[in-house]
């Protein structure tokens, strides 16, 4: 049975995190129950929520990084 760990910085999906979480749920699950050829029910999907100001990327936090796009 698959299970999927998905971590994504809160803020960027702070507008309406149930309805991104359900939709990037859906088509993870549709993805590997297609390649793996297992019904969608074997597969399992969580989130974790991460603060941009407890995530980095080279060494700078994401938060920052945000705020330079």
């Amino acid at each position: 049975m698959p299970f999927v760990n998905i971590r994504i910085v809160k803020q960027v999906i702070e507008h309406d995190p149930e309805g991104i979480k359900a939709k990037v749920n859906e088509d993870v699950t549709a993805s590997i129950a297609a390649a793996a050829g297992i019904p969608a029910e074997n597969v399992w999907v969580t989130f974790d929520e991460v603060d941009e100001t407890d995530w980095f990327s080279g060494g700078v936090r994401v938060k920052e990084l945000r705020a330079q796009s």
